[in-house]
């Protein structure tokens, strides 16, 4: 690039500074505000949990059964006759529509979404058919490897199920759920309506600052992979008899697994990427969930992540114990490094993304981590992609990552505000090697510079957040 091109850009980042100088003066007038470090869990209110007559779905659903099932009154507490909901033409047609709105990939017979939605009423009343008649048949699920949330470099295996067999496990979900679901503890929030992970932290640090601080740092070892499926479908008996239903959920269970050349059967767990999966999840450790509450202990879970949180080493140790006792009768196993008793007050644990210490609460470093590896790859120092393409494709990954770690400490944010601007003025400067006037690249590409091409600032979302709770503009 010739000198004559690089001087209007100068005379922009003097422009830019001045309009940089009056931002720092408005932010140091900021920091004199009596603003917190970090804005509590609590701040949000937790809403009203929707109640089932609010997400039970309607196709199958109606208000006399819906009596039934909260008020108790079904005979003998168990469901009867509820394969003909399953293979309802209505039931069948508005799961497909839901799993066709989520645009997921192809199973093993490459059939994709927007070819089963456009054939949707013939699919349904194929799959009504077969379901009828005891004809349908899974096919084998498709596994692929995904990384770990929070770890770049581990991977754990996702199931892709065929888009007819999504279609009817919804279908299946539609109908149980709700019965399900009315036994699940309060303190349970994983794959549940209206329920989220920033409940679940919410009820940990109330806890924390209750005095709560001794803190059970459970975890189950291969959970999804290793739940025995006798055992879990005992307990899915305890509140549904229709045999076929249950035939059909041992169906899903014992599908073919298919990766690359290889093909098998799964002697244990339930398929992870399978939309049957989260419901059965939680069923199995539901009695643990009840148990720990009969018990007095201050248990929270989400999926199967939990932590129990106890106010003395003791309580801790008890609790620990009765964990133990349940994991090894239900046939799971509990992580022994990563299951530990901690004192709060002076070591950390790490719950659901956040890490845990004292009055300090960080995002845990597996997911700064990730979020740093994301920013590197979507900056390489010899991009070819327009800047203003750039700063889009990091705005999505700084918000969706604010969004769910807004309640960290502010410093974090501030870091990694930097960290962002240090990778895009690396790629101005290998595009701009000309500097006839030695400026740092901080002079000739100010914050300001960046701020008005719409770069997303994590620090300035806190700013907005802390004063309106509710969340960024």
């Amino acid at each position: 690039m010739s000198v004559e091109l690089e001087e209007p850009n100068l005379e922009r980042a003097k422009g830019a500074r001045k309009v940089d100088m009056k931002r720092t003066d408005n932010t140091q007038r900021r920091s004199q505000e009596p603003l917190p470090e970090r804005v509590p869990f609590a701040v949000i209110p937790t809403g009203e949990t929707p109640s089932i007559e609010g997400w039970a779905q309607r196709a199958v659903w109606t208000d006399r059964m819906l009596r039934a099932l909260l008020n108790k009154t079904v005979k003998g507490g168990r469901w009867h006759s509820l394969i003909d909901k399953v293979y309802s033409e209505l039931n069948l047609y508005t799961a497909a529509r839901h799993v066709c709105g989520k645009k997921g990939a192809a199973g093993i017979d490459h059939q994709t979404t927007e070819e089963f939605d456009r054939h949707l009423i013939v699919e349904t009343r194929r799959l009504s058919e077969q379901i009828r008649g005891d004809t349908y048949q899974a096919q084998a699920v498709r596994r692929v490897w995904i990384p770990k949330p929070g770890n770049a470099t581990s991977q754990r295996p996702l199931g892709i199920p065929t888009v007819r067999d999504r279609v009817v496990q919804k279908a299946l979900v539609n109908v149980i759920e709700p019965i399900l679901d009315h036994t699940f503890h309060d303190r349970s929030f994983g794959f549940r309506h209206g329920r989220s992970c920033h409940d679940a932290l919410r009820l940990v640090e109330d806890q924390l600052r209750d005095g709560y601080v001794y803190v059970v740092d459970a975890d189950l070892k291969g959970y999804f992979d290793s739940i025995p499926q006798d055992k879990l479908l005992q307990q899915v008996r305890e509140s549904i008899s229709d045999h076929r239903v249950l035939k059909l959920i041992e169906h899903f269970l014992n599908q073919r697994v298919m990766e690359e050349l290889r093909e098998w059967t799964a002697d244990a767990g339930v398929p992870q990427g399978a939309v049957l999966s989260p419901v059965l999840s939680n069923v199995y450790l539901n009695p643990l969930d009840h148990l720990m509450a009969e018990d007095g202990f201050m248990m929270v879970r989400y999926a199967d992540d939990f932590v129990i949180l106890c106010r003395s080493e003791f309580e801790a140790d008890v609790a620990l114990q009765t964990v133990r006792e349940w994991v090894e009768a239900a046939g799971l196993t509990l992580h022994p490094t990563k299951t530990k008793i901690v004192d709060s007050r002076v070591n950390s644990f790490q719950f659901l993304g956040y890490s845990f210490r004292g009055e300090q609460i960080h995002p845990r470093s597996d997911s700064l981590n990730k979020l740093k590896h994301t920013i590197r790859q979507k900056t390489p120092r010899k991009s070819g992609v327009p800047l203003e393409f750039t700063i889009a494709s990091l705005n999505s990954t700084l918000r969706g990552w604010f969004g769910y770690f807004r309640h960290a400490r502010w410093p974090v944010f501030k870091a990694t505000d930097a960290m962002v601007r240090r990778r895009l003025r690396r790629i101005l400067q290998k595009r701009h090697r000309k500097n006839p006037r030695r400026l740092p690249a901080t002079t000739r590409w100010p914050n300001a510079y960046f701020t008005d091409l719409g770069l997303f600032s994590l620090r300035e979302a806190h700013f907005r957040f802390a004063q309106s709770p509710r969340g960024p503009d």
